[in-house]
């Protein structure tokens, strides 16, 4: 599960460092978007770095409504209790996602006892000091 806010190119670079970085290889992905989000070319970005690490899972885009994490963390939680109940290992990213989405995702996920939740950080001040130019 990924939670995209204004940036595909988060959800990408996310997506690609959880498969390069962890190993995780899904067998689904569900982005959850606000709906100001641009979310056409997202299942075949996902769908095209997938194939290059060899899998090819579902992907599918969720339109929560802007700035409610109630509703967002309702619709959340119960795709992650489902996905649990059908025996699945569970994942989030909250890197792209904006606060109220990751909100409501976050108290969702520690309900549902999430297997992993991903975080992005690029730290750019301490890249700075190790490699100053």
């Amino acid at each position: 599960m990924l939670c995209l806010g204004r940036s595909t190119w988060a959800l990408i670079n996310s997506y690609y460092a959880v498969l390069e970085e962890k190993g995780y290889h899904p067998d689904k992905v569900t982005i959850y978007a606000e709906g100001n989000s641009e979310t056409q070319n997202i299942p075949e970005d996902i769908s095209s770095i997938s194939s290059e690490y060899g899998f090819q899972p579902t992907v599918e885009v969720k339109v929560v409504h802007e700035g409610d994490f109630i509703a967002s963390g309702n619709m959340i939680g119960t795709d992650l209790k489902r996905l649990k109940d059908e025996g699945y290992e569970t994942a989030l990213d909250i890197t792209p996602g904006r606060k109220a989405l990751v909100a409501g995702a976050i108290l969702s996920a520690s309900k549902q006892h999430i297997d992993h939740i991903y975080y992005l950080m690029i730290d750019f001040a301490e890249e700075a000091r190790r490699h100053p130019q």
